[in-house]
């Protein structure tokens, strides 16, 4: 018998909560190692580029974590959105004194009103859902027309390629690796190629620019800076969408810390 839609709603918390005590995203951002701080740090300097935000924008970022990207933005009014508790009480504390409203919950049970941001900020999130699809489409929903979205993506084909060289180099490795490693990639439902997560976005938005961290020559994280089809005269993509390339066998999760 299938799940009732609050049975899955409950699941879906559980399971992002859980991510969310695994993995301390305080502790990840402070305490990882030399390569995925750097990386980081990296990445949200591409989102805050991208985002490219004017003071009084009014931003929701899908997936909100600890507040660590929405802290980016000191003059926006700003609307962070999780389904987990755990993450949001962490955004609570690291947003003290931000014009801020968190709201827990998945975005298509929210009912917030069409066209009501001037940028929407989705990093590291789409990985972790069930139906990617499904949350592009309510962001666009969400989207002014002269807005922005920026969207991140994990290379993870790269990072797997990369942990294995790492994990080749002895000693090195625990510099490298440190105590915490790549922000529970363990817990994500889809892999997408840069090619695959281009075709994706492209059904929803015109990509404008593309950015990637630590360097387009490494590329562990790609960013997409999109605005709606209709602000675009450019004719939608013909093909059909995409699909992720085989995950390996693995839990999954529909996190979006």
């Amino acid at each position: 018998m299938n799940p009732t839609p609050a049975a899955t709603i409950r699941n879906v918390e559980a399971r992002n909560d859980a991510l969310a005590r695994e993995n301390d995203i305080d502790a990840y951002y402070s305490q990882s190692s030399i390569l995925v701080r750097y990386t980081e740090r990296r990445r949200l300097r591409c989102v805050a580029r991208l985002t490219a935000a004017a003071p009084g924008d009014r931003i929701l970022e899908v997936g909100c974590g600890g507040g660590h990207v929405l802290r980016l933005f000191p003059e926006s009014d700003l609307v962070g959105v999780d389904v987990s508790q755990h993450m949001l009480d962490k955004a609570s504390r690291n947003l003290r004194g931000y014009r801020v409203q968190l709201l827990k919950g998945e975005l298509g049970h929210l009912h917030l009103p069409a066209a009501s941001f001037d940028r929407i900020i989705c990093t590291e999130v789409l990985e972790h859902v069930d139906d990617p699809e499904e949350l592009l489409d309510q962001m666009a929903r969400l989207l002014r027309p002269d807005g922005r979205i920026v969207i991140t993506l994990p290379n993870d084909h790269l990072v797997n390629r990369l942990r294995k060289i790492v994990n080749g180099l002895g000693i090195l490795r625990r510099v490298l690796v440190g105590r915490i490693s790549w922000g529970a990639d363990q817990y994500h439902v889809h892999i997408w190629r840069p090619e695959e997560m281009r075709a994706l976005l492209s059904h929803y938005f015109t990509i404008q620019q593309e950015r990637f961290a630590p360097h387009h020559l490494v590329p562990l994280r790609c960013c997409f800076q999109c605005v709606t089809r209709s602000a675009n005269t450019e004719p939608p993509p013909s093909t059909s969408l995409v699909k992720p390339s085989p995950h390996p066998a693995r839990s999954t999760t529909t996190s979006t810390a």
